[in-house]
């Protein structure tokens, strides 16, 4: 529960971080931290507009979207304490609750009838497949080292003694990180400030969505950063007791909002063919943490 209730208030704080840094960065004043999260309400006080092209499908697709990530939240622990949900192949059940509500934003997106979110959609679901073979060997390598296959028990076994198991908590940081940019189609993939029409992923998927529907979208991608940090951040806590685990919890979180703006700020966008190249490195990093494990378990 701890868990769900931190990851939730990070949420509300961790992209008005990665703007303020990308302000700070480009030498502007900026806007304020809380912006974005005003944004938000002033649309959940909207009512949505839909199209008559488009079905149920894209009413209900932002509720699944949001619902998806909540539950995904749910199976994080936090140190020593489990999360609401945990069970043994959580780790399985958390990437595929994701999966479904990506099913629907894509799906949405065709369903609204334009060839232009259609092009979004396929790239989304292109980049997605590619990104998901790098967090299972990711996940399932460090359950081979852990020897458990569930998140808390996995975080709460793994621990950081020799030179290689900080290589491999390096190397996992630096996945994980990936991986959240790729989900939310941010730096190096796309940029979601600019509508440039070759590069647009998730932006021109919800091109349709107006009112609450488009709040409840950005407060998932909200979430989803916050959840990924999560992540990072399990791995390094360990079971210190809470009134350690929180301070570094919070710590993790805004480091990595910074990290992201950085990214943001002074990487450049690659061009779309060489998305997916950049995408299966992440799975030969994942393979290379595979085969590191294996050698430090005598499996070779």
């Amino acid at each position: 529960m701890l868990s769900f209730i931190l990851v939730i208030l990070v949420s509300f704080v961790f992209t008005g971080v990665v703007i303020r840094t990308k302000s700070i960065a480009s030498g502007r004043k900026g806007p304020g931290i809380m912006q974005p999260m005003k944004d938000i309400y002033r649309l959940f006080r909207k009512g949505a507009v839909y199209s008559e092209t488009t079905s149920i499908i894209f009413q209900i697709a932002p509720t699944i979207y949001f619902s998806s990530v909540v539950m995904a939240i749910m199976v994080l622990p936090f140190g020593h304490t489990r999360g609401l949900i945990s069970f043994n192949g959580d780790f399985i059940f958390f990437a595929y609750v994701l999966a479904l509500g990506k099913f629907f934003s894509i799906i949405a997106a065709l369903d609204t009838g334009s060839s232009f979110e259609g092009m979004g959609a396929s790239r989304e679901a292109l980049f997605s497949m590619l990104v998901e073979p790098a967090f299972f060997i990711l996940i399932g390598s460090l359950g081979i080292l852990t020897g458990y296959t569930s998140f808390h028990e996995i975080f709460m076994t793994f621990h950081f003694s020799t030179y290689i198991t900080y290589a491999i908590g390096v190397l996992v940081t630096f996945v994980l990180a990936m991986i959240c940019m790729i989900e939310n189609s941010r730096m190096p993939v796309d940029d979601p400030k600019t509508h440039l029409e070759l590069t647009m992923i998730h932006e021109v998927m919800i091109l349709d969505n107006s009112g609450f529907d488009l709040g409840l979208i950005l407060q998932t991608t909200n979430l989803k950063f916050a959840m990924y940090g999560a992540l990072i951040a399990n791995l390094f806590m360990g079971n210190l007791v809470w009134y350690f685990t929180i301070p570094l919890f919070f710590m993790f979180q805004f480091l990595f909002a910074i990290t992201v703006g950085i990214l943001e700020s002074f990487s450049a966008r690659f061009r779309m063919s060489h998305n997916a190249q950049f995408i299966l490195v992440l799975s030969s990093i994942s393979l290379l943490v595979f085969f590191v494990i294996l050698m430090i378990m005598n499996k070779f």
